[in-house]
Order: C-alpha cells, then structure tokens, then sequence
C-alpha cells in the first residue's frame, strides 16, 4: 500500500473523514531537504469556509538539516487518487519522497499550473 506524508490539513480528522470516509492512523516523521511556507488563498469564498487565508506548503531547500515534520499514513491506491483530485483543486502536485525514517511516500507540494 502506498505511504502518504502530510504536514497540512490530510492530519485533521474532519478532511481525512471527508477525503478518504475514514480516520487514518500514522506514525510521526519527518521530510528532510524541505521548509514548510504558505501559499495565499486567492479565492475569498474558499478561505471563508477554511476560515484561513493561507494553505501550507513545502519548500525544497536542499539543506538536509532543514526538515518539515508530520505525519506518515498508508493508503489505498483509491484514497491516493481521492487525495490527487482533493490537492488538485488548490494547484497541488503529488512527488515521491524518502522520509527521515527511510520510508518511501507520497507529498504534495504547490506547483501552480501556467
């Protein structure tokens, strides 16, 4: 089964309840080589119903030291594709990463089309 990270909103149980119709349990790691940043949320309707004006993101660096902590889930190959349309939505990419733990998974990142 494939491995999800998550540093943003996948960890809250009301978006795992309304993405994958269930409550994941994961395990705490980290993406090493990544900072967290924000990405401002053009449409005013849609940051009125997170009640934010920013998503959260991770930034390449390079730098090793550097890292974003969060969590690990496994998912089914289906939840994957849920989760691809859900980020999809806010410009969102999906990259293969090797956490700190060593593990392979997935992460989405901003990556803005145009």
């Amino acid at each position: 089964m494939p491995l999800l990270f998550s540093y943003g909103s996948l960890q809250r149980e009301d978006v795992q309840l309304a993405t994958f119709g269930r409550h994941l349990d994961g395990e705490q790691d980290e993406l090493p080589g990544f900072e967290q940043t924000l990405v401002r949320i053009n449409d005013p309707a849609g940051a009125a119903k997170l009640a934010r004006t920013h998503h959260a993101n991770a930034s390449v660096t390079g730098d090793d030291a550097r890292s974003i902590p969060g969590m690990v889930f496994e998912v089914t190959d289906d939840e994957l594709r849920n989760v691809d349309a859900y980020e999809a939505a806010d410009e969102y990419s999906r990259i293969r990463v090797t956490l700190a733990s060593g593990k392979q998974a997935w992460v989405y990142v901003y990556s803005p089309a145009g």
